[in-house]
């Protein structure tokens, strides 16, 4: 396949390690991945926050720069975000109607079709369950809030991980209740948010992991700060960067990977 990835936001700016996983994963898998490099914020933070006017520009140009996606020139649009695949699945044709823009509407309608997360991408598409990762360590994965309820790609995250060679998954306790970063809401409630992220981390402490895995560096970010903190040892990884590697050719971040904490 050739599949065109959108970086999204925070990986790009803070975490590029998430996107430079998802391509080495889906090369060695022997997929084609392509960077339209005219891509920018997929409009979600906007658009939660309730500023539909100022997503548009966003939205427009997602649309313009992925609609190759629509003639066929590629197969699909892989996104290392729950949230952001949510987004542009469900939020952006929302946006354009409700803002009058019915051809951006109809055209973001039909990207959605295209546009997958990693692991619903690897699992519902390419009929993956076993990449043929090698990861030995103690795994918790948390589910976040955006891939499980708007996004919905259901188990595909953890029958990933249950097919990697070496890894020891522990199931999170409370592992579909949120981190309480929730972009925006994190700054606008900040005591409720930390009461949210200090349950979180203690049921993440409480499996005796040694790293805790998610398919959002956002919620990692907010997880990740908190545990190094509070000098829990735990270190948060993307599930891309637990894919990308084998025993014989292990994937190692690219120096420029930012530190949280």
């Amino acid at each position: 396949m050739r599949i065109a990835l959108f970086a999204t936001c925070i990986s790009d700016v803070m975490f590029p390690q998430a996107a430079e996983a998802t391509v080495h994963l889906l090369e060695r898998l022997g997929h084609e991945v392509v960077f339209p490099e005219d891509q920018g914020c997929c409009g979600q933070m906007h658009t939660n926050t309730g500023y539909y006017p100022e997503a548009m520009p966003l939205i427009r140009n997602h649309v313009k720069t992925f609609a190759p996606v629509l003639d066929g020139e590629w197969d699909a649009i892989v996104v290392p975000s729950g949230s952001c695949t949510g987004s542009l699945r469900h939020q952006a044709e929302l946006v354009a109607r409700d803002q009058g823009e019915e051809q951006v509407a109809t055209y973001a309608a039909e990207l959605a079709k295209k546009t997958y997360d990693l692991p619903e991408l690897l699992v519902n598409v390419l009929g993956l369950e076993d990449v043929g990762a090698y990861f030995p360590h103690r795994v918790t994965y948390h589910t976040t809030c955006h891939s499980l309820r708007i996004a919905r790609i259901g188990d595909t995250p953890i029958r990933l991980l249950n097919h990697v060679d070496g890894l020891d998954f522990v199931p999170l306790p409370e592992a579909d209740v949120c981190c309480g970063f929730g972009g925006t809401f994190s700054l606008k409630n900040p005591e409720t948010s930390a009461a949210m992220l200090s349950d979180k981390m203690a049921n993440i402490v409480s499996t005796g992991a040694e790293i805790v895995v998610a398919g959002d560096y956002s919620c990692l970010m907010n997880i990740g700060g908190g545990l190094t903190r509070t000098r829990s040892g735990i270190r948060s990884m993307h599930l891309a960067e637990v894919l990308a590697g084998t025993k014989e050719e292990p994937w190692t971040a690219p120096a420029t990977t930012t530190k949280v904490g």
